[in-house]
């Protein structure tokens, strides 16, 4: 026995060296891959503090010779950069907002009431992930044109407000909800909107944290639309400001940057705030891969 204990010993030994060795080299393939996704956004920020010669110089730097803190006030105030950012904000934050609540009801529709052909229809519901933006931005536009909302709010909210991946990503939450809290508290007289309400929304928070930020960074990052439907300063998203920025003054990267980088800031700060919310959704909602 003392023999078959000395012969095991440098197995043991072994393969727990073999484990601890495994979570570093997952650590460092992590850490790689991770400053390949930063290295644009660092570039983006470092490139915002240079002037528009250091940006293309050969062979570039990381850092220029001083930083050019005035790139961001000369930014904001060739254009109304600040009006696009409080116009993407509002339409973001409105648009989110209604993707929440239609996507709330219809999917409890599909998750908790009981009607004939709730299955087909939700497929058809579902369907309509796999048509294109650019299919139906014409028909939307004419749409919009015959109700006088060119070049409105309205315009650029409520066409996407109503979407089939944010009902299918609580739906598929909604399902795992035990339905003895339903029954116990249709016992105690709630309705359905009751039951969403205080029961099932709650326990489904992370879920609609991940939908919220997906909304509102698609909101966010929208160009084509709103390239299609405004033509005024008075409503211009961020993605319109910065392509107009380009076009008046194409020569002075390092205000673009700097605009750039404003703009990203908003999302950024969002994901930041709702991360513990996004990891615990990911994971509970069927998108972590299970």
């Amino acid at each position: 026995m003392v023999l078959d204990a000395k012969r095991t010993a440098p197995v043991i030994a072994a393969g727990a060296g073999k484990k601890r060795r495994r979570p570093v080299v997952s650590q460092l393939l992590l850490t790689v891959v991770t400053l390949l996704f930063l290295a644009p956004l660092i570039w983006m920020v470092l490139s915002s503090l240079k002037s528009s010669g250091e940006i293309f110089q050969t062979p570039p730097k990381l850092f220029g010779s001083s930083p050019q803190w005035r790139n961001y006030p000369d930014a904001l105030n060739y254009l109304p950069f600040v009006r696009f950012l409080l116009n993407t904000l509002f339409v973001s934050l409105a648009g989110t907002l209604i993707v929440l609540v239609t996507s709330g009801m219809s999917a409890y529709a599909f998750a908790r009431l009981k009607f004939r052909g709730r299955e087909q229809l939700f497929l058809v519901y579902l369907g309509t992930l796999m048509v294109p933006q650019e299919v139906v931005v014409i028909p939307m536009f004419l749409l919009m044109r015959y109700f006088g909302w060119v070049n409105t709010f309205q315009a650029l909210i409520l066409p996407w407000a109503f979407t089939a991946f944010g009902t299918f990503l609580l739906r598929q939450f909604f399902l795992t909800v035990p339905n003895e809290l339903e029954e116990s508290a249709r016992i105690d007289g709630a309705g359905h909107w009751r039951i969403l309400t205080q029961i099932i929304a709650p326990i489904a928070a992370p879920a609609f944290a991940v939908l919220a930020v997906f909304t509102f960074i698609s909101y966010w990052n929208s160009f084509l639309w709103p390239l299609i439907i405004t033509n005024d300063t008075s409503t211009t998203t961020v993605s319109l400001g910065l392509n107009l920025f380009l076009g008046q003054n194409g020569q002075e990267w390092g205000l673009l940057m700097a605009a750039a980088t404003v703009s990203m800031a908003p999302t950024a700060l969002l994901v930041l705030v709702l991360q513990r919310y996004l990891v615990a959704g990911i994971a509970l909602s069927g998108l972590g891969g299970r």
